[in-house]
């Protein structure tokens, strides 16, 4: 055998290598995909940037990866055992098709931790038939009297269904492939019985199959209990509406002992769980999701009497995720925020929910000590609320309402979230005596500028909220004090607020333009200004650093006399401060209005003033 090649060519791809992967000390994840769920594992795990293995049985799908080590054939559990103890595999990502039973046994058999990457099975629908297995279906369907049978439930259950079409006129449904004909006629299924379908990564519209039902002629259906991402409920959705008689085969059940994810979030999380050094930073929970937990435990504990050592919710994209919660008494649950790699002032803390039934008609949210007051419009919460964004207050009454169909108080605490709300944005957005609940996914990314970019928005909103027209963007408080000396119409003019963008100067000019404020100042100190007047929006020393050779170019294209002696002078200093003691003025106004030029590509159609600040020299 050849060992498995570093390429997403499905021509060229080979049965899997048994020996360690040439050139590669140890690969720790080992995906089989194949489906929709093996290209989201992709995406989780090329987020590492480490190398991990791709693994399917065909070489059909095409995937792009840049770190995982495409591999394609069929593997007993001996096999997997052998290829994960050469190649160092320490998990396995089973994201293959539900259905892949053979596959699903031989990973179980390998005896390595399991993360299952499972898709979203619909609730049962009312008048279909569930089958346990084929068998099951077999007996069922021959049971009834059925004039024509169309079979959506692929090629490979043409030899399980072998007991019924050979008895009784079944149409099969199969994916135009060479290998799905050669099943056909290995399996000595009439040809003239076959529709053939090519794959275009489209699910079937609930018309189109009603129109091929209607076609065919058939009075019945049998499918797979494949999820969303297998058309499962357009298939039976148009059965239902034409009135035929549909059996579907209900999926396997998988081992208990594995770890089950249902979407990128929860599938990262089980990752660093199962092997905590492939991700170089951890995720965490929000808020917003801690308090969720906390809240169904409490109202599990109120209802139930249930003490519940962990909690299972779901997080705005559907997803589900469980984390653990301690029971404080009758009503009140808490949960720890657990430590991530984020710079998040929260981590570590208490956060509780107390819940009580009340007479109302709804269920409302009231003060707890810790989280703070909104005191301003903008926020999306009406002002004297307890700070809980809407995100996190849907999360807390969707769960409720799996619970009871009655209505409740909630109370949410954070312990010493009055001091940690002086660490955060809170009092610039008018949330007063704590911090706010908050996450719009639930999760936390790690080091997340993403944070820091929605806390900039949420301050612009703010702003807006209270009729401020026009904002001035300042890197810091020393920019800010710089404006308000050297510009008396700004400390005039109340209806200009100041908003600091840290680095993310085109995220914030973003935010300002989506928000539509008339005027925009952007006041800028001479470090940032060189960065941006090359284009680059994001200004952090991590991302971009001073470019000597784009200020001497800028030097030569003005008309001064001794330009290359000042381009001398800029190769012999280490800070864009020091340009202020021997450049021209004509320079910074050039430095200024390339800045400018930048800036309009993402805030296109306000007023944009820039102002280079010009005392770092001091």
């Amino acid at each position: 055998m050849r060992d498995p090649l570093l390429t997403n060519h499905p021509d060229s791809l080979p049965r899997p290598s048994l020996e360690r992967v040439q050139g590669e000390t140890h690969s720790p994840i080992l995906i089989f995909g194949g489906t929709t769920e093996g290209r989201i594992a992709i995406d989780v795990c090329e987020q590492a940037g480490k190398r991990f293995f791709y693994s399917t049985k065909g070489s059909s799908q095409v995937v792009e990866m840049h770190h995982g080590i495409r591999i394609s054939g069929g593997m007993s559990s001996e096999e997997i055992k052998h290829f994960c103890s050469e190649n160092e595999v320490r998990c396995i990502v089973d994201a293959a098709h539900p259905f892949a039973e053979n596959l699903h046994k031989a990973i179980a058999e390998a005896g390595l931790p399991v993360i299952r990457l499972q898709r979203h099975f619909p609730d049962r629908k009312k008048g279909v038939v569930y089958c346990s297995d084929w068998t099951d279906a077999v007996s069922k369907m021959s049971s009834d009297s059925i004039h024509c049978l169309l079979a959506l439930s692929g090629v490979n259950t043409i030899a399980k269904l072998s007991g019924y079409w050979q008895h009784h006129k079944t149409i099969f449904r199969i994916l135009n492939r060479a290998e799905s004909i050669d099943t056909v006629q290995k399996n000595l299924f009439p040809t003239s019985n076959i529709i053939l379908y090519n794959d275009d990564n489209t699910l079937p519209s609930l018309e189109a199959e009603k129109q091929l039902m209607q076609q065919v002629g058939c009075d019945a259906i049998l499918t797979k209990e494949s999820g969303d991402s297998g058309g499962f409920m357009e298939k039976v959705g148009a059965a239902l509406e034409l009135g035929l008689k549909v059996y579907v085969v209900e999926h396997p059940q998988l081992p208990s002992d594995w770890i089950y994810a249902d979407g990128r979030h929860t599938l990262r999380r089980a990752i660093e769980h199962a092997v905590p050094d492939f991700f170089p930073l951890r995720t965490g929970l929000t808020t917003g999701a801690c308090a969720t937990a906390a809240a169904k435990a409490a109202l599990l504990s109120l209802l139930y009497g249930e003490e519940p050592e962990e909690t299972q919710f779901a997080l705005p994209d559907g997803e589900h995720l469980s984390i653990p919660v301690k029971v404080v008494e009758p009503g009140k649950a808490e949960v720890i925020k657990e430590f991530s790699d984020d710079p998040d002032v929260t981590r570590g803390c208490r956060i509780t929910a107390a819940i009580t039934e009340n007479p109302l008609d709804h269920s409302r949210f009231l003060q707890g000590k810790g989280v703070g007051t909104v005191t301003l419009p903008g926020l999306g919460i009406p002002v004297g609320e307890p700070a809980i964004n809407p995100t996190p207050r849907k999360m807390i009454l969707d769960e409720i309402q799996t619970l009871s169909d009655k209505h409740f108080d909630i109370i949410i605490e954070v312990e010493n979230g009055e001091e940690i709300a002086l660490k955060t944005f809170n009092p610039k957005v008018g949330v007063m005596g704590g911090i706010s609940i908050i996450g719009t996914s639930g999760i936390v990314s790690p080091l997340s500028n993403e944070a820091f970019i929605l806390s900039i928005r949420r301050e612009m909103e703010v702003a807006h909220a209270i009729g401020c027209t026009e904002i001035a963007l300042v890197s810091g408080k020393k920019a800010e004090d710089y404006v308000l000396n050297e510009n008396e119409n700004y400390n005039e003019n109340e209806s200009i607020r100041f908003i600091h963008y840290g680095n993310f100067i085109g995220d914030a000019l973003k935010c300002a333009s989506d928000i539509a404020f008339e005027k925009v100042t952007l006041a800028i100190m001479i470090g940032k200004a060189v960065k941006l007047a090359e284009g680059h929006l994001n200004t952090h020393s991590h991302k971009v650093t001073m470019n000597k050779a784009f200020l001497k170019d800028l030097c030569m294209n003005l008309p001064l006399g001794n330009s290359t002696q000042l381009c001398q002078q800029i190769d012999s200093i280490t800070l864009a401060r020091e340009l202020w003691s021997f450049m021209p003025p004509s320079f910074f106004e050039a430095i200024r209005q390339c800045c400018l030029t930048h800036c309009k590509t993402v805030f296109p159609d306000g007023k944009l003033e820039i102002i280079l600040i010009c005392d770092e020299q001091q």
